[in-house]
């Protein structure tokens, strides 16, 4: 119902040149919905990151793909441990005692983690790609030094597009409350639109078109009949869990989002603003689940890293000792971290 006090969408809403500024949301669901799932998320995010975080650590070598998943748990980490503030503001009525550098950090992490996850989804799914398509090509030239600089330049590329993020996130008074905008201010909200559309085109859009292009790919090349059927299972199974990634998490967030902003500058009426509102509250916990989802990455990532992460969450220690290459150089040029004996014959 679009009948209550302003929202704290509303609050940080653009100028009312370019916003219907009569609109009055009802979101008293969201003081129930969001510190509710980001409680299930923080608990689940830091239990599963944290263990697979000490199990990269302590496996070695790496396979490329096992730099790209350390680099996704350890941004998966530091998210879920900025959530404990995100629970105590929307339990507390949307009110932030923490001061605005609190908010500004807060704000980025969640846009950090959200555009680092996908960046090295993609980077895992060009590895696999190229591990599964163009095998002995992928044998000379991946190696886990390549993955740390791709690592490198996927933090890089998100910090530099996401400091004006930064400048935009600001907090405003509303009675006795303090306001942590996720957005900005209402003087420059149709700024924000404009480089929250390009950051979108660039860092959702055009990733998830070359993971859908790479896993078509990859999908052709698996019906080959000289893939062992062990090795196929587990190549269709990775595709199925970043797709799952990206089906719950990014997808719905960022079609819902722009959406809701297309709709703001549009000046919709009261009651269509009020449901596409609605549906960009409930994708956001969406967005931050990914942070548990990921972890099922790590189960597929093969039999070694499986029984260490097994291990660390169940606390029992396993008989079987890793299956380490044979020598160094064999781990360091590894395909993929579960990639069996079977694809390495591709």
């Amino acid at each position: 119902m679009a009948t209550s006090l302003p929202s704290e969408s509303n609050q940080s809403a653009a100028a009312p040149s370019i916003f219907n500024a009569s609109c009055r949301f009802d979101e008293e669901f969201k003081y129930v919905l969001l510190p509710i799932s980001y409680s299930l998320v923080f608990a689940a995010g830091l239990v599963l990151n944290a263990a697979a975080l000490w199990t990269f650590a302590k496996t070695r070598p790496w396979s490329p793909s096992a730099v790209f998943m350390f680099h996704l748990a350890l941004s998966d980490l530091l998210y879920v441990l900025s959530l404990p503030t995100l629970i105590y503001y929307y339990a507390n009525r949307s009110h932030w005692p923490f001061g605005t550098a609190a908010c500004k950090t807060v704000r980025f992490l969640f846009y950090a983690n959200l555009y680092c996850s996908i960046l090295l989804l993609t980077c895992i799914s060009l590895q696999r790609y190229a591990g599964i398509c163009h095998p002995m090509a992928a044998r000379r030239l991946l190696r886990p030094r390549h993955a740390h600089l791709a690592c490198a330049g996927v933090w890089a590329a998100v910090l530099v597009c996401l400091l004006p993020n930064v400048a935009f996130v600001t907090t405003s008074r509303r009675g006795n409350d303090t306001l942590c905008h996720d957005t900005t201010s209402r003087d420059s909200f149709a700024a924000y639109v404009d480089y929250s559309s390009a950051v979108t085109a660039l860092l959702f859009a055009a990733p998830f078109l070359v993971i859908v292009a790479c896993y078509c790919r990859m999908a052709c090349a698996l019906r080959r009949p000289g893939l062992a059927g062990k090795s196929r299972r587990k190549s269709l199974r990775l595709i199925a869990a970043v797709l799952t990634v990206f089906a719950v998490s990014f997808v719905p967030f960022h079609v819902t989002r722009s959406v809701y902003y297309a709709a703001r500058v549009m000046r919709l009426d009261c009651r269509t603003l009020d449901a596409v509102n609605l549906a960009y509250k409930v994708t956001r916990p969406l967005a931050s689940a990914n942070s548990c989802i990921d972890p099922v990455l790590y189960f597929l990532a093969g039999d070694r890293y499986r029984a260490r992460l097994m291990s660390v969450l169940t606390g029992r220690r396993r008989g079987t000792r890793s299956q380490a290459p044979a020598n160094k150089n064999a781990g360091s040029v590894a395909l993929d971290a579960n990639v069996d004996v079977e694809e390495q014959k591709l």
